[in-house]
């Protein structure tokens, strides 16, 4: 007997098939009760009552921001750890000098390619789904796609080092791996510019391996990249640590440190508690390190209870190459307790934020000879895609710095400038000005007179700014006057406790940067004009 529909009434059935029927619906009705009561106890999204409240730093329900978040899983599998620039695509580029003087006879580089996995392509690559390079603010759903943990749940943390002919520099790799409390984190990756021969490179440990498998070279070999480079090739801070980006792989953390740096004991912990406690997902913790002298014991314990704030910043130089620099910095114990502190710029000395600031705010290719500059340039790329700059509570590092060591080994350290001496002083003069001038059209500081057509506008997008926030915002709230190219006086005065009370009342509820479209304010002389901000105290 066949039927044709499911809609056979049942006093037609024979008994044999109205009982299998009565089994199925049974069935069926078994599992939707099942799958009721599981789904009841699946861990449910956050909701607004989870998101972060900014006068707080926790929940509305008492929760860490950084623990609700937890509940938000990223759409795609999570990156293994570690990787390896030795298993990724390479590519050739020509050398930045050449861009500018094509005449020159420098060999093409072959270099690592971006961090950009296959997942992210359907959406047009990792920088499209983070944001459509700055065009939006990343949700933090976007933002949880970056970044790899351990098997029991640990951030992994990538540290960059740009070396120059530095002896130091296996001292700072050594001093990162021996004084964190989880080396199993830590992946290293150090763009090595040596004299092929004359130097030692930073990658030869003191004796081979085979007799001493201990060494830190040796021991946490497979978290150790380098990108060997000739001396005579290099062009600056500004594309070393361009190269030193290329070689991210998806940590949840990135550092950026100098190669003489020494860590303190516990170095690891210390500064991802200091950041989850910002509570800002784009929060990047960022100073000019203090001196290495009196600021820790030789086992690493911390001794120095200051820190600097990055708050002071003047234009230098004349014509196309001035530009706004951050000069000495103040020191002293910090105002803000439990958390670090808000302030306006972004130091080159030392970065630490997630591992999505390396993909959307890396180094310019196209800025050769550039030294000073490549921080205004930084911050406020990093600003108008909506990142936040901070001081630590206490530091993680300190640096030896060439007028403080006693010893006089740093004074003979090598400079990149040596290369000068190989090429003539005007062709010297043409590559830094071309540099200058694309550094200062990007991010709006140009000089009058500079035309658009005056500077290289290659790979703007990739290295240029976001619209979340626009630099004259930048300009404005903190006093930089761009037609007559002066800064008020004094901002250090607003800078600290005054700054970060104030702003933090702006921090997005789902974590998600300051919302500057809220703060109206100026910073104005405070000796001319008063203490303006008085009235906005929380």
């Amino acid at each position: 007997m066949k039927y044709s529909s499911i809609t056979t009434k049942h006093r037609n059935v024979p008994s044999l098939e109205k009982t299998l029927l009565y089994s199925i619906g049974t069935v069926l009705l078994l599992y939707i009760l099942i799958s009721m009561t599981t789904f009841q106890q699946l861990p449910s999204i956050p909701t607004l009552k989870d998101i972060i409240s900014p006068a707080t730093g926790t929940t509305e329900s008492g929760t860490n921001f950084h623990t609700a978040l937890d509940g938000l899983e990223s759409e795609f599998p999570p990156e293994s750890f570690p990787q390896s620039i030795h298993s990724v695509p390479l590519e050739s580029i020509r050398h930045p000098a050449v861009e500018i003087i094509p005449s020159l006879s420098i060999p093409n580089l072959t270099v690592p390619s971006f961090y950009d996995p296959p997942q992210f392509q359907p959406y047009g690559g990792i920088r499209s789904y983070l944001g459509n390079y700055g065009k939006d603010l990343m949700t933090p759903l976007q933002a949880r796609s970056v970044g790899s943990k351990l098997e029991n749940g640990l951030e992994t943390i990538f540290v960059a080092i740009a070396s120059y002919r530095d002896f130091q520099c296996r001292q700072t790799i050594e001093s990162i791996f021996t004084r964190a409390t989880y080396p199993a984190r830590i992946r290293v990756g150090v763009v090595d510019q040596y004299d092929y021969k004359v130097d030692a490179p930073c990658s030869r440990p003191e004796v081979s391996c085979e007799q001493d498998p201990n060494q830190i070279l040796c021991k946490y070999k497979s978290q150790i990249d380098f990108f060997s480079m000739e001396a005579q090739y290099a062009m600056g801070p500004v594309f070393a640590r361009h190269l030193g980006n290329r070689m991210y792989r998806g940590e949840y953390f990135a550092i950026q440190c100098d190669a003489h740096v020494d860590f303190v004991l516990d170095w690891d912990t210390s500064i991802i508690q200091q950041w989850k406690n910002a509570g800002n997902e784009m929060a990047v913790i960022t100073a000019y390190l203090s001196d290495i002298h009196n600021s820790m014991d030789e086992q690493g314990h911390l001794l120095r209870k200051t820190r600097p704030i990055m708050c002071q910043s003047d234009f230098e130089d004349v014509g196309v190459t001035m530009h706004l620099r951050h000069g000495q910095q103040p020191e002293g114990p910090a105002g803000i307790h439990g958390e670090p502190t808000l302030e306006p710029f972004w130091a080159a000395g030392f970065s630490f934020a997630r591992g999505h600031f390396v993909v959307n705010i890396p180094y310019d290719q196209h800025l050769p000879w550039v030294f000073q500059g490549e921080e205004i340039s930084i911050g406020l790329r990093g600003f108008t895609y909506g990142y936040d700059y901070y001081t630590p509570e206490t530091s993680s590092c300190f640096h030896y710095y060439a007028n403080a060591d006693k010893t006089g080994k740093r004074h003979t350290v090598k400079l990149f400038w040596e290369n000068a001496k190989k090429l003539n002083r005007t062709v010297v003069k043409k590559v830094e000005q071309g540099g200058m001038m694309r550094l200062n059209g990007i991010i709006h500081m140009s000089q009058p007179g500079i035309t658009e057509e005056s500077w290289n506008h290659m790979d703007e997008n990739k290295y240029g700014i976001g619209s979340v926030r626009t630099p004259e915002k930048f300009f404005e709230t903190f006093g930089i006057d761009m037609k007559n190219f002066k800064v008020q006086s004094h901002l250090c005065r607003f800078v600290g406790r005054n700054m970060h009370r104030i702003w933090k009342q702006y921090l997005r509820k789902d974590g998600m940067g300051i919302d500057y479209d809220k703060i109206t304010y100026r910073f104005k002389d405070p000796d001319v004009y008063g203490n303006t901000w008085k009235d906005l105290l929380p």
